[in-house]
């Protein structure tokens, strides 16, 4: 929640529909009210940031106050989109997540030079994904401060 009291709005990025089910489980599972948006692939998510094509009806809408972006997508990865997002005024100060099955030494490193805000490899069991949602939520959105949109 924000300071408002209305639910802050995550968006998660990932070409896998059983992980997209997986999280808004999650998110059930842990009690969280917060709506949750999905997009495929990088170039999906800026459009959906900006609000054209299929997203131009959420043009009165808020931005997401989290994205979860995985990395390994077709069409545009989390690395490209991530680098756009950081680069944008508008969005830049969107807190991002990357959840990943990466383990690299190198996507780690890169994505924080880039301006990830947290790196997270996917839990493998459902009960550790709860766990991780609830504390990526209870930190983003109780313990943080976060710009107004």
């Amino acid at each position: 929640m924000n300071q408002s009291m209305t639910p802050i709005r995550i968006h998660m990025c990932d070409d896998d529909p059983d992980d997209q089910l997986l999280v808004t489980d999650a998110l059930e599972e842990a009690r969280l009210g917060n709506p949750i948006d999905f997009t495929n692939n990088g170039k999906e998510l800026l459009q959906y940031l900006n609000r054209e094509g299929k997203y131009s009806h959420l043009i009165d809408q808020p931005l997401p106050g989290l994205i979860l972006l995985d990395l390994n997508m077709p069409v545009m990865d989390g690395r490209e989109v991530l680098s756009k997002i950081k680069q944008h005024d508008k969005f830049r100060s969107i807190p991002i997540i990357v959840l990943t099955t990466s383990k690299a030494e190198a996507d780690i490193a890169r994505t924080y030079d880039m301006g990830v805000n947290s790196f997270i490899i996917k839990p493998v069991s459902f009960d550790s994904l709860v766990e991780m949602i609830k504390s990526v939520t209870d930190y983003w959105f109780h313990l943080v401060s976060l710009p107004k949109k």
